[in-house]
């Protein structure tokens, strides 16, 4: 078989002499060359000498743009191959990006994308004495992007630099969540093949269910044509096929099939089987050329958009099954994509999973993601959506950029196909919107901006390569150029007018057939702001706090949006809590309203579930791994099994979601109640929800109308202790008592348990155990509690003798403080 040697080790990293430098600390000049780590980047490498301070904290981004600036070189030795050994061919899953290669200084290829694959042959390169020095230049994507504005012309984007001119991770330039640190680097596997034979370059499973059975068409191609018949031969955990390749052929296409399997499910709905496909390259004599393999799963898949009378729906079906999306937006986990190794892959797709999230949307102003993302996400029954990497501009379709484009859509499509995860290509995000709206079509003045790859280049190269799986030209879109993209009766909408415009409960304003994007801000934990920000005073508005904070106007939109629910506090204390608790009753009431208005609805995608540094921001798990009070409230509002008070008309209903395979049929009893736990009037009822449907059932009036809306709420509640509530009015209007409750603390090894009862109503309860220690968390949080009712939160994480500081203020903390004191 063909030798395939790791290039990992060796390297070093420079400044180049000829290149761009300007800007460049004396120190760091002095030092070069530093040992260099692959897959890595630059600024991790300068980071890990010494020579530059952690870019995450207080305002050192600014300090900092420089690196994005300087031309580098990555170098190291390659062994001798021998001419009779077989062709050397380099090979590289990831360079960022404008990236210039030579052997000895003879220049062998250059590069202009970060999202390609690309492959070197080396010919007689490492023939003859050596050692061989192998250089990788990466020249400034500033200069690049300069040059091919000129070309282009200014093309409407979101943020100042001009991203959509290069094809590299758009909110590597900066968002209003993320850090302008312009990368460059070596950032996926590296290696040296010596290719001794015929060798696969593609190898691309379509899987598909016919009746009992599975079908797994595998469909290869060849680096070189045969030079001699040969053999592909493909098994799935036992069963075996096999086809010819003729001598001079490049393709070919076996089938398996597979007789009593087990279907893969989305977690909660089934199991997630996966079955090992090898695929293997023979020769006449049954010697193995080539091998390949990847883990499978069988499971139909279809998205249903077929026009109903409401409109469009965008529904996914999965082995015949409608399942609602219960979803979050995925963006890099980490600036820095090189540290997102497969272990904090893992902790962050299991944080997903337990927060009831059945659907990542991996966004386009990003990178399609590594094949440990997938492979997880296989795993844990987590469904991925893929964006192709468009976001928030109009983008050119120069001959060049095209071409690149293209590419670019080929290797991914054909690299992340075999997972049964991934169900949805998505064209791009908010492009479309972008044209109709946001007064792009004055600035284009008739020149393209990406149209002709949403609507033709991508949705072909999608139906050739990948063509059991759907695509979407956009998010939002409504499914033609014909009727408003972002139109609550057609296909996706995202809604943003209420974050940056109005209160949150306008999100009962839309009736979206699926909602792609929508969110609420809320500063990171505690332990988060201050491992980053070292402000003396730190305040909400002081310069690293602001700094932290990348949104347009972002805190004075925390503030007008809490105004309506709460006095905002002055103290940072205070204000930190407030915030984080509003970003997730915004968040939670959004879900649940559109949860209640199934069957029109089929699904909601929260932005965001994760950030990529520490930062004020949508996220629910923050830059440095901790959940917010968001996690939690998405955990409750996504339960497979939901009961929410909702308003209808002059009225409220209680609305009942049933997202499991099986149908749900209980009583509940509702309850009008004072504050102080007397019950004033009742309605008993009785709901049965057909799986993956919804119900709303009316409640009377004398349940559904306070008396004094100050002190008096609404409880439902069912045998199997499921729960919903309504307030019949805002927080700084009602009648709240100082919380008294008793608070015991119980150590249970490394965790604490923390017993709390509740002599008068205290509202969404949280231990914010962080600020104890910065890696104690909490099992619960917003927790309701009545007059006279207990809970158990544990803690874990929490040092030996600290365990009375989870029993007070500014650890433990309610709803009720925020009143009260105000």
């Amino acid at each position: 078989m063909n030798q395939v040697d790791s290039l990992h080790d060796g390297w070093s990293l420079r400044i180049a002499p000829d290149g761009f430098q300007e800007g460049v600390p004396l120190h760091v000049r002095e030092a070069m060359p530093i040992p260099a780590t692959v897959p890595g980047t630059v600024h991790t490498d300068l980071l890990g000498a010494g020579l530059i301070p952690d870019p995450y904290v207080d305002q050192n981004e600014l300090t900092l743009d420089w690196i994005g600036k300087t031309t580098w070189v990555y170098s190291r030795e390659l062994p001798v191959v021998a001419p009779d050994s077989g062709e050397p061919v380099l090979a590289f899953d990831g360079l960022d990006t404008i990236a210039r290669l030579s052997i000895d200084g003879f220049e062998i290829g250059r590069t202009a994308n970060q999202h390609r694959r690309y492959e070197f042959p080396l010919g007689e390169a490492l023939a003859g004495e050596g050692p061989h020095l192998l250089e990788v230049r990466f020249d400034s994507v500033w200069d690049v992007i300069e040059e091919r504005e000129a070309v282009n012309g200014t093309l409407p984007r979101a943020y100042p630099a001009a991203f959509n001119q290069v094809r590299k991770s758009a909110c590597n330039f900066g968002w209003d969540w993320g850090p302008s640190l312009v990368t460059a680097g070596i950032w996926r596997e590296a290696r040296l093949l010596v290719v001794t034979g015929p060798r696969f370059v593609h190898v691309g499973p379509r899987v598909t269910l016919e009746g009992p059975r599975g079908i797994v068409e595998v469909n290869v191609e060849l680096a070189e044509p045969a030079p001699a018949d040969l053999v592909v031969r493909a098994s799935v955990d036992g069963s075996e096929s096999a086809c010819a390749v003729p001598t001079g052929g490049t393709r070919a296409q076996v089938s398996v099939v597979v007789d009593d399997l087990e279907l893969w499910w989305p977690h909660g709905l089934g199991g997630q089987p996966l079955s090992n496909l090898v695929v293997r390259l023979e020769d006449e004599a049954g010697a193995v050329r080539d091998e390949w393999s990847e883990r499978i799963g069988f499971r139909g898949l279809r998205l249903n958009t077929e026009p109903d009378a409401e409109g469009t729906p965008f529904v996914f079906e999965i082995n015949g099954a409608t399942v609602p999306a219960r979803g979050a937006n995925w963006i890099p986990d980490d600036v820095f994509l090189t540290r997102v190794d497969e272990e904090r892959l893992r902790r962050r797709l299991t944080q997903a999973r337990d927060a009831n999230i059945n659907l990542l949307r991996v966004w386009g102003g990003g990178v399609y993601e590594s094949g440990s993302f997938y492979r997880l996400c296989d795993e844990l029954g987590i469904l991925v959506w893929q964006d192709f990497l468009f976001a928030c501009a109009a983008y050119p379709e120069d001959e060049q950029t095209a071409a690149e484009v293209e590419a670019e859509a080929i290797d991914n499509v054909r690299r992340l196909m075999p997972h049964p995860s991934l169900v949805l290509w998505n064209g791009n995000n908010e492009n479309i919107w972008g044209f109709f709206d946001w007064e792009w079509k004055p600035q284009l003045d008739g020149r393209a901006w990406g149209e002709h790859y949403y609507l033709s280049m991508l949705p072909r190269i999608v139906e050739d390569a990948d063509p059991s799986r759907p695509y979407w030209a956009g998010s939002p879109y409504s499914g033609t150029m014909d009727i408003h993209p972002n139109d609550d009766d057609h296909g996706l909408r995202h809604i943003w007018d209420v974050w940056n415009e109005v209160d949150y409960v306008a999100y009962r304003d839309y009736r979206p057939r699926f909602a792609s994007e929508f969110g609420w801000q809320a500063p990171p934990t505690w332990s988060t702001i201050v491992e980053s920000i070292r402000d003396r005073p730190l305040t909400q508005a002081s310069p690293g706090m602001l700094h932290h904070q990348k949104a347009s106007d972002g805190n004075g939109k925390l503030e007008r949006g809490l105004e309506p629910h709460f006095v905002v506090p002055e103290d940072l204390a205070d204000w930190h809590f407030a915030m984080q608790l509003n970003q997730a009753r915004a968040v939670s009431l959004g879900i649940e309203y559109y949860r209640s208005l199934r069957p029109r609805n089929f699904g909601t995608i929260v932005w965001q579930l994760n950030d990529c540094w520490p930062v004020t921001s949508w996220a629910a798990v923050d830059g440095y791994g901790r959940k917010k009070p968001l996690w939690y409230g998405m955990r409750r509002s996504y339960a497979e099994r939901l009961l929410s008070v909702q308003p209808r008309g002059a009225g409220l209903v209680v609305s009942a979601v049933n997202d499991r395979g099986e149908s749900w049929r209980e009583s509940f009893i509702a309850r009008r109640l004072s504050f102080d736990g007397v019950t004033l009037a009742t309605f008993s009822g009785r709901f049965a929800v057909d799986r993956f449907g919804g119900q709303d059932i009316t409640l009377p009036v004398d349940v559904a109308m306070a008396t004094d809306a100050s002190r008096e709420l609404l409880e439902v509640t069912t045998a199997s202790g499921i729960r919903a509530l309504w307030f019949y009015a805002e927080d700084r209007d009602l009648a709240y008592s100082t919380p008294e409750i008793e608070v015991v603390t119980r150590r249970e090894g490394s965790s604490v348990d923390v017993d709390i009862r509740a002599m008068v109503l205290v509202r969404d309860l949280v231990i914010l155990a962080d600020r104890v220690d910065p890696a104690a968390e909490a099992d619960d949080a917003l927790i309701m509690l009545l007059p006279g009712e207990s809970a158990t939160i544990r803690v874990r994480g929490v040092p030996e003798g600290r365990e009375a500081e989870l029993t007070t203020a500014p650890v433990l903390r309610t709803a009720n403080d925020l009143v009260v004191k105000h």
